[in-house]
């Protein structure tokens, strides 16, 4: 079967490969020294927006690309990476998740990432698309504080590779915009309320100014 749209939207396709090529490397490690861990992240977003300028895969249409590029992000705040512990699913239960089109996307729901911040207990599910069967990322779409305001009404994204420990660092300095923020024609899941965080997300990527 091909690669959907839907899916497209959600894993960013092309973008989170990069991203976490040039970012982590892996997906549980510590942040280190974080003088290049800002430097990474910084590279990162200037690869995306040239990806997003210049390649052919880019969402964003030709004519919105004066306006919406470079793109907006919050500064880069190494303590919005924190570990988080995955606790599965027993029976990888089915969630209907409306998108931006209107339609219903099916996804399994894979575990819980179970974290906190600032001393504040905070949890995420993590999913993958129905029949799934051999797990290659784990999509965390999520909404927040911001949402709305300073973010994307929609709620954001983010992309983690499967570890074999069931440890894996949650960071929000990568957290996405989905398509469809760029492109109407992109079909994108919105967040289930299981995953509308009580804190305000002040990292990754945020709404550009008069857009």
């Amino acid at each position: 079967m091909g690669i959907s749209v839907a899916l497209r939207a959600a894993r960013a396709g092309l973008v989170a490969a990069l991203l976490g090529a040039v970012l982590t490397g892996c997906s549980s490690g510590p942040v280190p020294d974080e003088r290049s861990y800002v430097e990474r992240v910084a590279a990162g977003r200037a690869a995306k927006d040239r990806m997003f300028r210049e390649s052919s895969e880019s969402p964003i249409p030709p004519d919105k690309r004066e306006t919406l590029l470079p793109l907006s992000y919050y500064p880069v705040d190494p303590s919005f990476s924190v570990p988080a512990a995955l606790k599965l699913a027993t029976e990888r239960p089915v969630f209907e998740m409306p998108t931006s089109t209107g339609t219903i996307r099916k996804y399994q729901h894979v575990g819980t990432l179970e974290f906190s911040y600032k001393g504040q207990p905070l949890s995420l599910g993590a999913f993958s698309e129905a029949g799934t069967k051999q797990i290659t990322s784990l999509f965390v779409p999520f909404a927040d504080m911001t949402t709305g305001t300073e973010t994307y009404s929609a709620g954001r994204y983010l992309d983690l590779e499967p570890t074999g420990t069931g440890i894996y660092e949650i960071d929000f300095n990568q957290a996405y915009n989905p398509y469809c923020a760029y492109n109407a024609s992109y079909e994108c899941p919105y967040p289930p309320s299981s995953n509308r965080l009580k804190v305000a997300v002040r990292a990754g990527e945020r709404m550009k100014s008069g857009t």
